[in-house]
């Protein structure tokens, strides 16, 4: 399902263009200017399909830095959350969330948990549904009358553990604090209701008064942290959200960690794939973006056999006739024709918000984007698949900004384009340095 350009509020437009005036890729919006994915679209929306009804799903996506892989993610969220689910994208990092120790992911993912109706982090907010879903369910029942509190507090305290009984065999702490928490809303004190929701988004430092009451203790470890996913997606399912697609991006990350560390994460990984193929986590769809050196490489997952065979995915074949189906999905990047069409697709939404939508048509048409297109690329050494995000960054701020101001600004005569080192990232200033004969402005060390 795509969204056409028309259909767009206005005050979505301009999230979508400021975002991309940051050089970010913006939260949503994605499928306005979503240029090659289309082929994965049916296969994609089988796998939501799945995991909506109780399944699970995992795809690896592949793609040299500038390809896309971000982007494809928060694409798939987007229609992820159209379906219901709830959405946690989690970057992987060697000192903010180091792969090997799951708690840390655990943490970051309640931490960046979203919904269609909730921003991060929509934790309490989903924690808050489930009990008023079961409260509903036991009234539905009519063996309770909704003026006796004590009764309906107790046939929810026995609801509550009768949905979480796969969950407490393994952690009893997840069940214990959800109980402890209704406890503390009932009694109106916060202070402890907070804390005993931080601690079930395995926050650290959580206050020991709290926990006491609540009968647990500790903080949450590496193997409790596959116990809390398991029961929060069963809250998930029980107050509406079928499922929950989770992102973990820059997994290549672990090239650049101790080969101890990396050997402790590539297992972690390896033990996460296999409990989800075992049918621990029905609901759950897990998606890992890394560089292919990540996927191929002694560094990265071939230093472990069994995540290697996991993922193995044959790229010898021609790409266009990848299947969408695979464990791996390869994104091919940009040429210079799929650069300049992103480029028409960023200014149909920009037309939406523009004071001049006339001007901006006449003075930004499709043939100057493509000559924007070759500069960027030239820019770059050449290299198209990291050029999208400068290119648009400079397409928005340098020129369409400028024409929708400026009625005697036309970019043709008025914008020669010119390169700070302070805007480029690390690959892109590598490029950019080494592009050598380009005949360009370089602001650059």
């Amino acid at each position: 399902m795509t969204t056409g350009s028309s259909e767009i509020s206005t005050a979505r437009r301009r999230d979508v263009i400021d975002a991309l005036r940051r050089g970010t890729v913006p939260r949503a919006g994605l499928g306005l200017f979503a240029v090659g994915l289309n082929r994965f679209e049916a296969t994609l929306d089988d796998d939501l399909d799945t995991v909506a009804r109780g399944g699970s799903a995992f795809h690896a996506l592949r793609g040299e830095y500038g390809s896309g892989k971000t982007f494809f993610a928060r694409w798939l969220a987007e229609r992820a959350k159209r379906r219901g689910l709830a959405v946690s994208e989690v970057q992987i990092s060697e000192t903010e969330t180091p792969l090997h120790r799951l708690e840390t992911v655990y943490r970051r993912l309640a931490e960046r948990l979203t919904t269609a109706t909730h921003q991060p982090s929509a934790l309490r907010s989903v924690i808050d549904s489930w009990f008023y879903a079961l409260e509903e369910e036991v009234l539905a029942s009519g063996n309770i009358s909704e003026d006796d509190e004590d009764a309906l507090a107790a046939a929810v305290d026995e609801l509550l553990e009768r949905r979480l009984a796969d969950v407490a065999r393994t952690t009893p702490a997840f069940s214990a604090a959800l109980r402890g928490y209704r406890q503390a809303v009932a009694a109106g004190d916060g202070a402890r209701a907070e804390a005993l929701i931080a601690w079930l988004g395995g926050q650290k430092s959580v206050a020991a008064s709290a926990k006491r009451a609540a009968g647990i203790r500790g903080d949450l470890d590496h193997f409790g942290a596959l116990g809390f996913l398991q029961g929060l997606l069963t809250v998930l399912r029980d107050c509406g959200h079928p499922g929950l697609l989770l992102v973990l991006d820059e997994v290549e990350t672990l090239q650049r960690v101790r080969g101890d560390v990396r050997e402790k994460s590539l297992n972690a990984l390896r033990q996460l794939l296999d409990e989800i193929d075992a049918g621990r986590f029905p609901g759950l769809f897990l998606v890992i973006t890394g560089t292919p050196a990540f996927y191929d490489g002694q560094q990265g997952v071939q230093r472990l056999a069994p995540l290697a065979q996991r993922l193995a995915t044959d790229f010898t074949t021609d790409p266009r006739f990848d299947s969408p189906r695979a464990v791996q999905l390869r994104l091919a990047g940009f040429d210079l024709e799929s650069l300049t069409e992103l480029g028409a697709k960023v200014r149909d939404v920009y037309t939406g918000v523009a004071r001049r939508p006339e001007r901006l048509a006449a003075r930004v048409d499709d043939a100057y984007l493509a000559e924007l297109a070759r500069a960027v690329t030239g820019s770059l050494g050449g290299k198209v698949g990291i050029a999208p995000r400068l290119y648009l960054r400079k397409l928005v701020v340098d020129v369409m900004d400028r024409v929708d101001e400026y009625e005697d600004f036309d970019p043709r005569a008025h914008y020669a384009l010119t390169l700070n080192s302070s805007e480029l990232n690390e690959t892109e200033r590598s490029a950019a340095t080494g592009a050598g004969d380009i005949e360009l402005e370089l602001d650059l060390p």
